[in-house]
């Protein structure tokens, strides 16, 4: 036979197949398992589940292959998911979660349990058909009691987002499973966490689209390992009411592992809560994670650090990114804030969860973010706990925008930066921009209170207005400070107030402060031998 025959014999045969062409490449023909030879229509007022079930247990009883999904709409309910089976969801097809509660015998779409070799791919779409529902609130979330009570103080209404009964499961939900890998599909319209990952190891996860609404997606998080190792996620855009991408280190399927390894890269990522979140349900670690390239857009809180029941957070380095914050409706946790650091013990959030048995608070050390343009509307606050500061957090040539929205309900922000309780913290090259609308109640660019080893290295900023009596700089309570190569803008009143009686060994080095009007004021409980300046560009 010709040669040109013969490939086109098998292009042909792939077509007959309907089977994507590199698909079949990589699958012998007798290892791809049609759901329609197994009973689905392709019609989404038909049941598929039992079908696409016994093609998977099929796959799985020959030993493993592809299972096909051609275009065509798919209804089903939990779907159990088998090692070295390959699910395949081809353009034009759409799994639907089902609207009968009756067809989830697990709290997911796609389920597996102790897999291996498993892989969730194609250029298809899950839609889980979340619906929402408004009604006054019935929830004591006292991270948010704040929110209400400002949002009721202007008269706002305090009606918010819940999802229908007739909403079910999570997309994908697997349980210590390794070498598994996700990708290529749309995920859209979760009721709840799209794809949740427990104790799983070897993880791929790349060129996913998930959206749920961010008016109303509540619980519907994009992608929340907890537990997991070697997990990267890459080229994805997430758009999700619930947080974008966050990490959990907790107990709820067996002893709390480490959320460990894990590289997040070219992603853009949106949500009405936090976009990427080191989620305050660790309670054991959460290491060794770096995450590049990415875009953060429309978001409520860009970057979030919170440990509350005992864990720790360490070794991240965060690189590359462009924030864009606003505020979204009051029942989101968030403030418009770029940057938020908190540690706390459960009990202090929720006093009713207090036992005797809580662990002490969990800590955050070794933090690098770096390279970052950030657009806020809320104050960016960095926290440490009374009884465990903050450790080695560093932030570098990061500039920081600060602006009001005369729209929202209410707004709370004060200082651009606010640092508090941290160990050997350094901000390099550090700008902060204060923008229109303003905002009347904005102090001072910078904070700074009970941190010992502070190291300030070409800060630029100044007071919330021009003419107001604020310093740009605050240190209070400060121990072992560097200031040095720091520059006060066109506009500043006063750059530095020094205060705190047991603030010490201030050292003020190389500072440019020749454009403001008093380049640092040390109130009368600081000995003025603690204060040591080395050529300084001063006013004339």
């Amino acid at each position: 036979m010709p040669r040109l025959l013969q490939i086109l014999c098998f292009a042909l045969s792939l077509m007959t197949a309907g089977l994507p062409p590199g698909a079949q490449t990589h699958v012998p023909s007798n290892r791809v398992f049609n759901v329609k030879d197994f009973g689905a229509s392709g019609r989404k007022e038909d049941n598929a589940q039992g079908a696409i079930q016994k093609a998977i247990d099929a796959c799985a009883q020959a030993g493993g292959g592809m299972v096909y999904v051609p275009p065509g709409s798919y209804t089903s309910g939990t779907i159990h998911l088998r090692s070295h089976v390959r699910l395949y969801v081809e353009s034009g097809a759409t799994i639907f979660s089902s609207k009968d509660k009756n067809a989830f015998d697990k709290e997911a779409l796609l389920y597996g349990e102790g897999l291996e070799n498993l892989t969730i791919e194609g250029r298809g779409a899950i839609d889980g058909q979340a619906e929402y529902e408004r009604r006054l609130n019935d929830l004591d979330d006292r991270y948010i009691r704040d929110n209400q009570l400002l949002t009721e103080a202007g008269g706002k209404s305090l009606m918010r987002s819940f999802p229908k009964k007739n909403s079910h499961g999570k997309f994908v939900f697997l349980i210590r499973c390794k070498d598994v890998r996700i990708a290529g599909l749309s995920f859209v319209r979760s009721p709840s966490y799209a794809i949740h990952p427990v104790a799983c190891e070897r993880m791929v996860i790349d060129g996913v689209y998930i959206r749920s609404s961010l008016a109303d997606g509540v619980w519907a998080d994009g992608i929340d390992p907890d537990g997991c190792k070697d997990l990267r996620i890459s080229n994805s855009t997430i758009e999700t009411g619930d947080d974008a991408i966050v990490f959990y280190s907790t107990n709820a399927f067996g002893p709390a592992l480490p959320c460990e390894n894990i590289t997040i890269t070219n992603c853009r990522l949106s949500s009405a809560s936090s976009a990427l979140k080191f989620c305050d349900g660790n309670m054991n670690c959460v290491r060794h994670v770096t995450v590049d390239n990415c875009v953060i857009t429309d978001s409520n809180r860009g970057l979030a650090f919170m440990v509350f029941d005992g864990g720790y957070v360490s070794d991240v380095v965060i690189s590359n990114l462009t924030i864009e914050c606003r505020r979204h409706d009051w029942f989101w946790w968030g403030d418009g804030d770029p940057f938020h650091f908190n540690i706390k013990r459960r009990s202090e959030v929720h006093p009713q969860s207090a036992r005797p048995d809580e662990p002490p608070a969990g800590s955050i050390r070794n933090v690098l973010i770096r390279n970052v343009i950030a657009r806020g509307k809320g104050s960016s606050v960095i926290n440490g706990h009374p009884d465990s500061w903050l450790e080695g957090i560093t932030l570098e040539n990061v500039k920081l925008f600060l602006s009001s929205d005369p729209a929202a309900p209410y707004d709370k922000s004060v200082h651009a930066l606010k640092i508090q309780r941290a160990k050997n913290f350094k901000l390099k090259d550090v700008e902060v921009v204060w923008e229109k609308p303003e905002w009347s109640k904005w102090e001072s660019a910078l904070y700074v209170e009970d941190v010992r080893g502070l190291q300030l290295d070409g800060f630029s900023g100044r007071q919330a207005r021009p003419g107001a009596s604020f310093p740009a700089v605050v240190l209070n309570r400060v121990e072992e400070a560097l200031i040095r190569g720091c520059v006060a803008p066109a506009g500043t009143e006063i750059f530095l107030k020094i205060l705190g009686s047991n603030t010490r060994e201030i050292r003020l080095s190389g500072n440019d402060f020749h454009q403001s009007k008093v380049p640092y004021d040390v109130a009368g409980e600081v000995r003025r031998d603690e204060l040591h300046e080395l050529s300084n560009f001063m006013p004339k």
